[in-house]
């Protein structure tokens, strides 16, 4: 047999990775039957994204800053809100910064992102922590694991750990190490926001088709006055229509589902 080098190796072993993490078995507390096995890259969950009883999802979205939740899964959430389920958008920090370094005030950042979480039917809440500063100690990971385990969500999103940004870097942290503190019991999946710019390496496993919710997104960014929407929009919307070329769509989000976690609860295809 044919030896294989490092670089197939490494190859091999990053293809297992992926089907490991959309293969899962989708089975969520509640649910009497097992569905089959998910294909990498598939258009939407095999499980209904409902609660047994008709109860809807809780679904948290962290983020660093004001606008990321919108920028990176702005549709998703959409999908999720027109759904009837409640989508809570958690940023790390109030997106304040020096008047100086051409920054806005915390009251305008939140303002915007009050409006823009209008737009998307959510509830913003704040983890308290200071743009561009973020702390990774066990107070902080303490502090924000009683928030997420307050919220009791079935859901989290958050954003992938390969980034640019502390702060974006500092917030997968902390919802990681609250998804293993809270016995794994939600599905965590991770987003990327600003593909290349700011997210590196992001390898999607699943994809949400956002096609009809695209001008929600698009509102809810452009809520964000402050941070020059019309340069940060056109990369992200960008990155959406390539990720709908991969996923057979006009405009997709993509994720990336945590090994382990308990199920599957994406929106559906339309």
């Amino acid at each position: 047999m044919k030896s294989l080098t490092r670089r197939e190796a490494l190859t091999l072993a990053g293809r297992c990775g992926t089907a490991l993490a959309a293969g899962l078995p989708a089975v969520a507390k509640g649910y009497e039957r097992e569905t089959a096995a998910l294909p990498a890259g598939r258009i939407a969950p095999q499980l209904p994204v409902e609660k047994p009883g008709g109860r809807n999802l809780k679904v948290i979205v962290a983020g660093g800053h004001p606008g990321d939740p919108e920028y990176g899964c702005g549709g998703t959430i959409a999908r999720y809100t027109d759904l009837g389920h409640e989508v809570v958008l958690l940023y790390l920090n109030n997106g304040e910064w020096p008047k100086e370094h051409g920054g806005a005030p915390a009251q305008v950042r939140m303002a915007e992102a009050g409006k823009a979480c209008e737009i998307l039917k959510a509830r913003p809440a704040y983890a308290g922590q200071v743009n561009g500063k973020a702390v990774l100690d066990a107070a902080h990971f303490d502090e924000y694991l009683k928030i997420v385990q307050a919220e009791r969500p079935d859901v989290v999103l958050t954003q992938w750990p390969l980034d640019q940004h502390r702060d974006h870097r500092a917030t997968s942290a902390l919802a990681f190490d609250a998804w293993l503190h809270l016995g794994k019991k939600f599905a965590l999946y991770y987003y990327e926001v600003s593909n290349g710019e700011d997210t590196l390496q992001f390898s999607p496993t699943h994809y949400v088709d956002i096609s009809s919710a695209e001008p929600r997104k698009r509102a809810a960014c452009y809520a964000h006055a402050s941070q020059t929407p019309d340069r940060f929009y056109e990369l992200q919307d960008r990155v959406a229509q390539f990720r709908g070329i991969e996923s057979g769509t006009k405009r997709a989000e993509a994720f990336i589902l945590q090994v382990q976690s308990p199920y599957e609860a994406l929106p559906p295809a339309l």
